[in-house]
């Protein structure tokens, strides 16, 4: 509807109100009005999360609103909380979009409506920002939610054991507190936009009748023309419209005799719109390597001429599986749907037993698979057997400020021989090996705002990023060196040598030279007879480090989940309670500010 045809009636507007903004609409282009509609939006969740608008307790529209928690590791369940949110403003329902970490546990109780979306990274654990609720909602803090609805949208990864574990554990905790499930929860494989969205329309319309029954006679939603929800980028190129790169650089950053094939890569995004921050990822669409393909092909007896349909497009068979299919990542689904195309006794057995799957999946690609159980395969059964290919996020080594049209990453090369054959990750080989530069490859920004910079330039960081894990801290150098920031830095940095894995040497002895890295500490652990890790660089540190945090630090950890995130975190409690005279539970609770707080942030993978 557009402003100028809005009724005094169907407007909470003055008429006087809606000149000024019809006026003020006019001078604006449309970024211009998506960051106003975003501004106001904020106000307005703030005003309804606080339970006041203009001073008041509003008497209708906090119970009829829908408040939709996501938790998200790499921004695909914040993007179906968002779908979600959209798709119920267009049916003019009143609407509260919350990330989990943003989220205060005590207003649960004033709820009525609940919509979640969330995922699952590592051993079933929670997204980080989804830490905190998803750890009060099994405390004893956690209140009766009798007469509350709720919906769960779990994403995951179904080459995991405990796939969509977080969704599940959302919903039955939701339960046990008395909360009532209105539509099936849904647990999606990576492959889950279409699913992702019959699921948002099922939920709709089990909500719709209750919130728009207690909504009536109170404040309406009335969408307005040029005043869509605010994007976080002007450019047109997402993930599912990603944009073709050139490939400028990939260039080789370990020395001859390392045991890691490292790899800084730069990328051109000119004449792209394409915006980021440090702390952001890129999403790389790889293409699947050739050879093997043919391989692939011969070993269930296809030419590669054949036709196939993905959806509603048609391709070769060939080119779907180098363009279109994942065959690196192995999953149960395909040994599942292979087994069964193929009449195959043995895989067929490895359904029925999980643990006898994972040990099998573990050491081979999809590859493997096929050429170990050839038969003869129709091409559309095949490609039916594998899902689509996802892109691979890399944390960004680069800050826009410094290198403007450029974004650039540091990708460690996934190599490993198998069955008398040597094996390469999917996107690592194809940007390390197969890629030449000057080609193209799609690309899409990943924004990730729990991964930020202070916005006070004076405050202190600390930065852990051990390998690639690099990255990102690469980036944070080279803004605070843009912004001359006048914060301090403190970076740890680990690798196996320190004269062949020393990733960006230069770069960072010359921001030491500058002033700019106040401190550095290295653990280069092959280097000497004891292994030497971050983390005990951490402890070695561990009054000024303790010191740095008190007066006011942000700290960061960047790289490994499983075992190096952990080994840091549990020095992090060590250093805490020696040096802060805390005993376990308030060297925790000390942590948990800081992450209230946004001072204690991970990219971890």
């Amino acid at each position: 509807m557009l402003l100028s045809q809005l009724s005094a009636q169907a407007s909470p507007l003055t008429p006087e109100q809606v000149q000024k903004l019809q006026a003020l609409t006019a001078e604006l282009n449309p970024i211009q009005q998506a960051w106003v509609s975003g501004y106001l939006a904020a106000n307005a969740n703030t005003a309804a999360l606080s339970g006041a608008v203009g001073g008041q307790t509003p008497q209708t529209g906090e119970a009829a609103a829908l408040t939709i928690l996501y938790g998200s590791q790499t921004g695909n369940a914040k993007g179906v909380a968002t779908q979600l949110k959209e798709q119920a403003e267009s049916r003019g329902l009143a609407v509260k979009l919350v990330n989990m970490a943003d989220y205060k546990p005590n207003q649960l109780k004033k709820e009525k409506f609940i919509a979640i979306a969330v995922s699952t990274y590592g051993e079933g654990e929670p997204p980080e920002d989804a830490e905190n609720l998803h750890e009060f909602l099994a405390s004893k803090k956690a209140p009766k939610l009798d007469g509350v609805k709720v919906a769960v949208i779990g994403l995951g990864d179904s080459s995991y054991e405990f796939f969509c574990q977080t969704a599940i554990d959302f919903e039955s905790r939701l339960n046990a507190l008395g909360a009532e499930t209105i539509v099936a929860r849904a647990d999606l494989d990576v492959d889950y936009e279409d699913e992702a969205t019959t699921w948002i329309g099922s939920a709709l319309d089990a909500f719709e009748p209750d919130l728009k029954a207690q909504s009536e006679g109170g404040a309406q939603v009335i969408p307005m023309a040029g005043f869509a929800p605010a994007s976080s980028q002007a450019s047109q190129y997402n993930k599912q419209n990603p944009f073709a790169a050139e490939l400028s650089v990939s260039q080789k950053i370990t020395g001859r005799d390392s045991t890691k094939d490292v790899r800084h890569v730069e990328i051109s995004l000119e004449d792209s719109g394409i915006s980021y921050q440090p702390g952001d990822s890129l999403g790389v669409y790889f293409l699947n390597d050739e050879a093997a393909v043919d391989a692939l092909l011969k070993a269930v007896e296809l030419s590669g001429d054949e036709d196939v349909k993905l959806g509603d497009d048609t391709f070769t068979v060939r080119q779907a599986l180098i363009e279109k299919l994942e065959l690196t990542q192995s999953y149960p689904g395909f040994v599942e749907k292979y087994a069964r195309a193929t009449n195959n006794a043995e895989l067929a057995k490895l359904v029925e037993d999980k643990a006898a799957m994972r040990e099998y999946l573990e050491a081979r690609q999809i590859f493997d698979i096929v050429a170990q159980n050839p038969a003869k395969v129709e091409a559309q059964t095949l490609v039916e057997c594998a899902r689509k290919l996802q892109a691979r996020l890399y944390s960004i080594a680069s800050s826009q400020t410094e290198v403007e049209e450029e974004v650039h990453l540091t990708v460690g090369l996934v190599e490993f021989d198998a069955f008398g054959s040597e094996h390469l990750g999917g996107c690592s080989g194809y940007l390390a090996r197969r890629a030449e530069e000057g080609s193209n490859i799609k690309v899409f920004v990943e924004h990730n705002d729990n991964f930020r910079l202070p916005a006070d330039d004076t405050a202190p960081v600390i930065m852990v990023g051990p390998g690639t894990g690099i990255a990102p801290f690469r980036a944070f150098l080279q803004e605070r060196d843009a912004r001359d920031a006048q914060g301090e830095n403190w970076l740890f940095f680990g690798n196996p040598h320190f004269t062949q894995d020393f990733l960006y040497q230069v770069e960072i002895q010359g921001y030491v030279k500058s002033g700019l890295l106040n401190k550095i500490d290295l653990a280069f652990s092959r280097d000497q007879a004891e292994k030497v890790y971050v983390q005990d660089r951490i402890r070695e540190n561990g009054v000024k480090f303790y010191a740095w945090l008190e007066k006011g630090a942000h700290f960061y950890i960047c790289g490994d989940a499983n075992r190096m995130a952990k080994d840091v975190h549990q020095a992090l409690i060590d250093v805490i309670k020696t040096h802060g005279g805390k005993d376990d539970e308030q060297a925790e609770q000390y942590l948990k500010d800081l992450r209230s707080n946004n001072r204690y942030q991970k990219d971890v993978y």
